[in-house]
Order: C-alpha cells, then sequence, then structure tokens
C-alpha cells in the first residue's frame, strides 16, 4: 500500500455534482462546471465525479482544461452553450454572488463500474465533500486507487 500512497499526485480532487450534471459532464453535454466560490483546482487536475443523492457514487473522471473566476454576466457571456442550465437555473443558483468560477472540463470518461458511496466508506466514516476535495494519503482506500490509475483519453502531463 505503501507504493499506492506515493504515486497519488496533489492534483486528483473528487467534486460532487448533482446526478444531472455528472452525467451531462461525462456526456459530453456539459464541459463547464459553475461554481458559487472561488475554485483553486490547478490546469490538469483530474477529476473524480461524484453524483449526490439519489445515486451517491463515483461515475467518472474528468481534465480540468482552466478555471475562470469572474462576474455572472462575464461567465454567461463566455460560458452559457457549455453550461447545461438555462438563463433562469443559472441566475438563481448565482444570485447575491459578486464573482464565481466556472471550470472548464476535457476528455469525459464514464468508469465501467461506478463506485458507490459504501464502497468508498468501507471501515471508515468518509463523507463526501459540499463542492469538491483534493484526494490525499488520508481518503478512502477506493478514492486512492483511483487516483493513482491512468485514466484513459486524459494524459496528465500537457
Amino acid at each position: 500500500m505503501r507504493a499506492l500512497v506515493q504515486t497519488i499526485t496533489p492534483r486528483t480532487a473528487l467534486l460532487a455534482l448533482k446526478p444531472r450534471f455528472a452525467e451531462a459532464i461525462l456526456g459530453g453535454s456539459k464541459t463547464v462546471e459553475l461554481r458559487r466560490q472561488r475554485v483553486g483546482l490547478p490546469t490538469g487536475t483530474i477529476l473524480l465525479i461524484y453524483a449526490s443523492s439519489p445515486v451517491m457514487a463515483i461515475l467518472g473522471t474528468v481534465r480540468v482544461v482552466k478555471v475562470d473566476h469572474a462576474t455572472p454576466a462575464e461567465i454567461w457571456s463566455a460560458h452559457r452553450r457549455a453550461l447545461g442550465l438555462s438563463r433562469t437555473e443559472f441566475d438563481s443558483y448565482l444570485e447575491g454572488t459578486a464573482t464565481a468560477s466556472a471550470i472548464s472540463l476535457e476528455h469525459p470518461n464514464a468508469l465501467d463500474q461506478p463506485i458507490s458511496l459504501s464502497e468508498l466508506r468501507g471501515t471508515s466514516s468518509f463523507h463526501p465533500p459540499q463542492s469538491y476535495c483534493f484526494v490525499s494519503p488520508r481518503s478512502p482506500e477506493a478514492l486512492r486507487v483511483l487516483a493513482a490509475l491512468d485514466h484513459p483519453g486524459i494524459p496528465r502531463d500537457e
């Protein structure tokens, strides 16, 4: 297990999403994820896509191309076709927010077998993040194993 822990890079994170958005990202119809807070995901970060309730499982992976921090109007103007949201949903989600983050994504890859929350918990008390968290040596074993894998179609060093 020690060798596996050493292969984890700080460039792998678990991103929690509503199932609708997780499926749209993995299907390729949504290429930008929106967040109300400033996001610190470096270019090249591999994201493990976790779909929240009722799915409650990691469904696949994707890579961060870039993160834009801007006003809601600027984000809508630049990314509206890639967000997978109507203008009403966008405005409602960002109401009261002066700046937001738009995470541009590439290389979606659905897992052959999703990893359920119960598998992630194993014998630990793991709780999925509200937004995202980086995978670390203290993460559940299933996350560490996924983080250490080569992900088809996702080159790590570009």
